[in-house]
């Protein structure tokens, strides 16, 4: 009896050993019939028939057009008769994926942006089932993952480490839309001191992509990883940290996302504004309200954020279009917002900012909005009150063209916006002018001199030394008119005859509507 055991257990694996190179190649062309643009490489099989396993090793999946280096790399992968499922007659697999390492460059991004067919339908779900020898999947697990996006330049790479994923009840059936057959468990390191946690539903066979119901979290993700996506965004990011935790619901026919709470921590980040790039940003801001306006009240895509703050950061605009350039900078900056969706039934959002304009001026400002299909509706006040002038020097000389030795600067503005027209005032506020300048070197440069000189003078022989005009603001949000005479007569006006004083043009003040910031916790 032990000789036929033995026997059987030598033919068994001589079997294996026999038919091992056959099945590899068998997968590999499976596998590769049904990818896209992408080829597929499979080491060696081993089979262990005695287990009702085999395992892939040494794989790789390179992209057609761009094979150096592989976008995926595979240690080992092992499909295995789930056992115990087949005491119920049913015959399942498991998979596991061991030290998978995924590794994208900004060459690759570029060629799927190009390209007619996207990444999802390039039969990724169905090179899964080739794996599987088209069993129904019972299991999916990763094990100790890597994923890491290069880009050009001297920066870090995004990079998720230690990434554990399972998944259970992987069907090869069609679900109907938004049921989630398989459990879903995610952990993972990210840029080596975050943290990404999620648990969730998913259907990884949904059609034209897989579906995912899921709660997740997010812990001290540091934002400055993100600097070459934030770069092509005119974005200059140095630090902060990101927290946050939420839902998500992302099915072909529904789209959800849910953030409860997000704290950013230290951030500093600075918006460029250059001449080189002034045709792109036109550009991206006309798509990016064009992409906000298609998802406003859309029934199929709700988004919401419950409790955004944004604490101890620093929030800047360079302007290196100027001559000279210049940054304006938000230090301290606290801002608060509730409620932010882009559905209407949701209610109205605020969001509350302060901080120090410039180091110096006392910042507040006030919003409140209502999401509608065509255009958002939006009321908006700001307070600004006693700024350096020194600081926006280079302010000065970029639009004044004088120079700014002594002073402070307020400004007060109201406005409202309904059905894409914008209404309402703005004050601006000088007190205690002083200016000096270079000696000018054209006709018109120094009767542009003598013209400041005399309004310092007439500052600073007036009693309260100080200021101020009210501009009105109205028309079309994006082409607003504001009337020059009217603020030249304004600023006549207060200079010779009546004062315009400091504040609020309503005798209400509209920073009343400020509340204090929540606690962070």
């Amino acid at each position: 009896m032990l000789g036929v055991a033995i026997v059987a257990i030598l033919l068994a694996y001589a079997f294996a050993f026999l038919t091992g190179e056959a099945l590899r190649r068998y997968v590999e062309r499976e596998v590769n019939h049904r990818l896209t643009g992408y080829t597929a490489r499979i080491g060696t099989l081993e089979i262990h028939p005695f287990l009702g396993s085999f395992e892939l090793r040494n794989s790789i999946i390179s992209q057609d057009a761009n094979p150096n280096p592989p976008v995926a790399s595979i240690d080992r992968l092992q499909t295995t008769l789930d056992w115990r499922a087949l005491r119920h007659g049913r015959v399942v697999a498991d998979i596991l994926f061991e030290r998978p390492k995924i590794h994208v460059d900004l060459t690759q991004v570029q060629t799927e942006a190009t390209n007619e067919v996207a990444l999802k339908d390039r039969g990724w779900q169905q090179a899964l089932e080739a794996v599987a020898l088209d069993l129904e999947i019972n299991r999916l697990r990763i094990v100790d993952g890597d994923v890491a996006y290069v880009d050009r330049g001297p920066f870090k790479p995004l990079h998720l480490s230690r990434l554990n994923v399972t998944a259970e009840n992987i069907r090869n059936i069609r679900s109907k839309d938004r049921v989630y057959p398989s459990d879903v468990h995610v952990e993972s390191v990210v840029f080596d001191s975050g943290r990404l946690w999620l648990r969730g539903q998913a259907d990884f066979l949904a059609e034209p992509h897989p579906g995912l119901l899921a709660r997740f979290q997010l812990d001290r993700i540091e934002l400055d990883y993100f600097k070459p996506l934030a770069d092509r965004a005119n974005l200059s990011v140095r630090n902060g940290t990101l927290t946050a935790a939420g839902s998500t619901e992302y099915a072909p026919k529904f789209k959800m996302a849910v953030l409860e709470r997000v704290l950013v921590e230290g951030l500093a980040v600075d918006y460029v504004h250059t001449p080189q790039t002034a045709g792109v940003e036109s550009e991206r801001a006309q798509s990016t309200a064009k992409a906000a306006q298609s998802v406003s009240n859309d029934p199929g895509v709700q988004l919401k954020i419950d409790q955004l703050n944004i604490v101890r950061s620093n929030v800047g605009l360079v302007n290196r279009a100027a001559n000279p350039s210049y940054r304006m900078v938000l230090t301290n900056a606290e801002l608060s917002a509730e409620n932010l969706s882009n559905q209407r039934i949701q209610g109205d959002a605020t969001v509350q900012l302060k901080g120090k304009l410039m180091g110096t001026g006392d910042t507040q400002v006030w919003a409140q909005f209502r999401p509608k299909t065509e255009s958002g509706d939006m009321d908006l006040t700001v307070q600004v009150e006693d700024t350096a002038m020194a600081s926006l020097s280079d302010v000065a000389r970029a639009y004044g063209k004088f120079d700014v030795a002594a002073g402070a600067f307020s400004m007060y503005a109201d406005l409202r916006v309904r059905d894409g027209t914008i209404d309402g005032y703005i004050k601006p506020v000088v007190r205690g002018l002083e200016t000096s300048r270079e000696a000018p070197a054209s006709f018109r440069e120094k009767l542009y001199e003598g013209l400041v000189d005399v309004s310092a003078k007439v500052l600073k022989n007036r009693p309260r030394r100080e200021i101020a005009t009210v501009m009105d603001v109205s028309g079309r949000v994006d082409q607003p008119q504001i009337r020059t005479w009217q603020v030249v007569r304004g600023l006549l006006r207060n200079a010779f005859i009546k004062a315009v004083y400091p504040g609020f043009e309503r005798d209400e003040d509209p920073t009343a509507k400020l509340k204090p910031a929540p606690a962070i916790r």
